[in-house]
């Protein structure tokens, strides 16, 4: 985990923050900095990127947005998440903001299958700044910063070639000028007054090492040039397109650089043999002088030309490395658009099947609509027969009181019905009228001995009227109230 910034100072570090601290862990909590926006997803612009191991797209690419309202108060938005926001343990609102407090329980995402808590649960809560520093989360912009830093760690490494103990080939003839003044110019004896003008160096006796060419392999190794380090191990931190030459250009950078640096011992070397030996002879000798200065000279030239050259390599491995750069970059971009299609293809096949499920249910509903319709139709049969049935009942029974619970005197329903003792039946209020003329049954003509009131009857006709249509039962109302009328007349 990555640093979370320079931000600890003289008065943060006594104060209390609100932060997000992440179930179960000591890492990877997000700190709500006052004042400020904090937006989580899985995207590039976001203050949290959060990129989800188990499940990419678990995270929407703006998954949510918390900020403080006016009154100080840290809320929390859904930012239309695809697998949603929970807070509590109940699922937000898209787009809705919602206060939360501490001791809140939020949870970004669902559970996959097997598993009873989400990838990503927080809790709220307020910590000291020293408890809280050590675990907070990198932010996206400093996850950003490293990144460039690891793409320009090469130019620095580069740079420092250049800089102080090292002999880069960058600034080559400041370098130059730079050995030949170190130890004085180089002195031609003409005389003994331009010998005697030199500085004044202590008496030593030439070693005989120092007219060699080939330095002792201790005085090779003991000088380390600390540039072509750093280049190796930039070298290795890059992923190589073509780890052979990349190989073998840097063990001949590693080798001219060797070969500089014995030139350079070498031509030091040289300068201080030859002020000693003008010292010592001071009276003659100018041959061997001339000869040591000849061969300093060569040095020069020699180990200016090898600076040129390595100065060609080292831009020859620069632009190695920038072509591998380039090279992966367009690995890394050919990989997000594999990513991408792998993604296509798999929304794709779950658009499928979820429309093979849609089907599949349509065609049960429409199986269910159909048996639901044969049922329909099946009611509706027995309907229409239970409703013939009974017209027809209400027929007969309309025939039965037509032509058996009549009066045959005023050809109406029976009104207070009586029973003759010859078993015929008529209204009270008709028969009493009949018998004032005659005293014999209107249908057989026997002589009327007896009557019976027909409590039966006359229960068994109201029934039957009141099934009846309202017209009837108004006749018969006004029927019933005429009679009793003129009887009571």
């Amino acid at each position: 985990m990555g640093e979370p910034g320079s931000l600890v100072t003289g008065d943060r570090a006594s104060s209390r923050s609100w932060c997000l601290q992440r179930v179960g862990m000591n890492a990877e909590w997000l700190l709500l900095e006052d004042g400020s926006e904090v937006t989580i997803g899985r995207g590039f612009g976001v203050t949290y990127q959060l990129v989800s191991k188990i499940c990419p797209l678990m995270i929407s690419r703006s998954h949510c947005v918390l900020k403080q309202n006016v009154e100080g108060q840290w809320t929390i938005m859904d930012n239309k998440s695809l697998n949603g926001v929970w807070l509590n343990r109940q699922r937000l609102e898209p787009l809705k903001v919602y206060s939360i407090h501490k001791g809140d329980h939020i949870q970004l995402g669902v559970p996959l299958e097997n598993k009873e808590n989400a990838e990503y649960e927080y809790e709220v809560t307020e910590e000291d700044w020293e408890r809280m520093y050590p675990c907070l989360a990198p932010k996206n912009d400093q996850m950003s910063g490293k990144n460039k830093g690891l793409r320009t760690k090469r130019k620095f490494s580069l740079d420092e070639l250049e800089g102080p103990g090292a002999e880069g080939p960058s600034n080559l003839k400041s370098k130059i000028s730079k050995v030949s003044c170190e130890s004085g110019q180089p002195v031609k004896s003409h005389g003994k007054d331009e010998v005697a003008s030199q500085p004044s160096q202590p008496s030593e006796h030439l070693d005989p090492k120092l007219t060699s060419l080939e330095p002792s392999e201790k005085a090779t190794e003991a000088h380390v040039y600390p540039g072509s380090t750093k280049v190796i191990q930039l070298h290795y931190k890059q992923k190589a397109s073509n780890p052979s030459a990349s190989h073998s250009s840097l063990e001949l950078f590693k080798v001219t650089m060797s070969r500089i640096l014995k030139l350079k011992t070498q031509m030091q070397e040289k300068q201080v043999a030859v002020l000693n030996v003008k010292k010592q002879t001071q009276k003659g000798n100018s041959k061997k002088i001339v000869k040591m200065e000849q061969e300093l000279q060569d040095l020069q030239s020699q180990l200016c030309a090898e600076q040129a050259q390595q100065q060609a390599r080292v831009e020859q491995l620069e632009k190695t490395f920038q072509e591998e750069e380039q090279h992966l970059q367009g690995l890394e971009k050919e990989q997000g658009e594999e990513d991408l299609k792998q993604q296509l293809a798999q929304a794709l096949q779950e658009h499928r099947a979820l429309m093979e499920e849609l089907n599949r249910s349509k065609k049960d509903f429409e199986a269910i609509i159909q048996a639901k319709n044969k049922e329909l139709e099946q009611t509706k049969e027995e309907k229409e027969k239970v409703q013939a049935q009974k017209e027809e009942v209400l027929s007969h029974v309309n025939d039965v009181l037509e032509n058996e619970l009549q009066c045959i005197i005023c050809s109406e329903y029976f009104i207070e019905a009586v029973t003759l003792n010859c078993a015929h039946s008529f209204c009270s209020y008709c028969i009493n009228e009949w018998m004032k003329r005659k005293v014999e049954c209107p249908i057989c003509r026997n002589d009327i001995k007896s009557k019976t009131h027909s409590l039966v009857l006359d229960n068994c006709i109201d029934k039957m009227v009141d099934n009846l249509s309202s017209e009837v039962k108004e006749r018969r109302i006004v029927l019933i109230q005429e009679r009793k009328a003129k009887r009571l007349s």
